[in-house]
């Protein structure tokens, strides 16, 4: 398990356990963490669980696949920091990970 931190545009926090091995998105999506819309069901064919990884984490997320950058140009408001949630696998080395949820999905 491993906690993950979602920040909404307002600045509200919603802390959440997450299981290992599952995506950011589908933890969200089990905790109905408000934001994330996840159309696709985290084929990485939409843009709909677009997050800001906090710069803390950047480094431990890592960069996102050509696949992912492709889809994020359909996003709202993208930014360097910007991932698809579906595209995240929780780790250990992820407990603690803090997203920002954007003002609105594309």
């Amino acid at each position: 398990m491993a906690k993950i931190n979602f920040v909404d545009h307002s600045g509200e926090t919603r802390s959440i356990d997450a299981e290992t091995g599952s995506t950011v998105m589908e933890a969200a999506i089990r905790n109905a963490i408000p934001g994330i819309e996840a159309e696709c069901g985290g084929a990485c064919a939409c843009a709909t669980c677009h997050v800001y990884v906090d710069e803390a984490w950047q480094e431990r997320v890592g960069a996102p696949t050509p696949m992912e950058e492709d889809m994020l140009d359909f996003g709202y408001d993208i930014k360097p920091n910007s991932r698809l949630s579906c595209q995240i696998k929780i780790t250990d080395a992820l407990d603690g990970l803090v997203v920002i949820t954007p003002e609105r999905q594309a």
